[in-house]
């Protein structure tokens, strides 16, 4: 996690518990977990919203076709066609 060991995990701890004190000690961690939530609710939003703007500029032929291109020979499938139609 970001290049930090485990000790160096407890000495940092050990001296912010110092530093707030052990009566804001839990409420600090509890207001920075909510914060961490909110914003990574926030990063899947944004990435759902550019999802759908993209879906939103698919040319209609692959939507039509179920995003698998057309086959050149017309409507039949040809024999070197992964794809067949049943």
């Amino acid at each position: 996690m970001f290049g930090i060991g485990s000790t160096e995990l407890i000495v940092v701890l050990l001296v912010v518990l110092i530093v707030i004190g052990p009566k804001r000690f839990p409420q600090i961690a509890r207001t920075l977990g909510r914060k961490y939530r909110q914003f990574q609710r926030s990063l899947e939003n944004l990435k759902d919203s550019i999802d759908l703007d993209a879906m939103a500029e698919e040319p209609e032929e692959k939507k039509e076709n179920g995003g698998k291109p057309e086959s050149p020979s017309g409507s039949q499938p040809g024999p070197n066609d992964i794809s067949r139609a049943p």
